[in-house]
């Protein structure tokens, strides 16, 4: 995106055209493609889970139709310290909850069984421990502190509506709410 904001841009971040930091969420490209009963989906982040990440695309090769794959790829636009650091920050997106790692197989719904697989955790780390490693989430907390604070309650609230949902889709039991 060149850094601007867009509907795949997360609650909070600093962007072209979003200097007071994006106060909507981001769109769930995964759901929407779930949404179709013939598409084979997965979210991997190689960073987080590379026997996943490899699972995935043997998954969609295989698959006798459509397949999306949709990989968390860190970029220069998020500000990192320093880009080596971004299979450490994709482990944090996943950990968080900002990433949820999952794959949808069409065959397994066909065999009487659930097609989602969600291959992450519940969130075990708070999502100020991934956002903060970014310039797109420090310059507003630098900048307007309370509106950092409070688009940082609503963003770490959409990790567990999210999280519910999948947890939900795929038959598990959700997690408690954490402070």
């Amino acid at each position: 995106t060149g850094g601007q904001a867009s509907k795949a841009t997360p609650i909070g971040a600093v962007a072209k055209f979003a200097a007071g930091g994006k106060p909507s969420g981001k769109k769930d490209l995964a759901m929407m493609a779930m949404a179709y009963d013939n598409v084979y989906v997965a979210r991997v982040a190689f960073g987080a889970n590379t026997p996943q990440t490899n699972k995935a695309f043997k998954e969609a090769e295989a698959h006798n139709g459509p397949s999306i794959i949709i990989a968390y790829s860190h970029c220069i636009a998020h500000g990192m310290k320093d880009m080596k650091d971004g299979l450490e920050q994709q482990k944090l997106a996943v950990a968080s909850g900002h990433w949820i790692l999952c794959r949808r197989d069409p065959a397994l719904a066909a065999q009487g069984k659930n097609p989602l697989q969600l291959d992450s955790k519940a969130p075990t780390a708070p999502l100020k421990d991934y956002i903060y490693n970014e310039t797109r989430y420090k310059m507003l907390l630098k900048s307007n502190p309370e509106a950092a604070a409070k688009l940082l309650e609503e963003a770490q609230a959409d990790v567990q509506k999210r999280w519910t949902k999948y947890a939900k889709m795929a038959d598990l039991p959700a997690p408690a709410a954490k402070a």
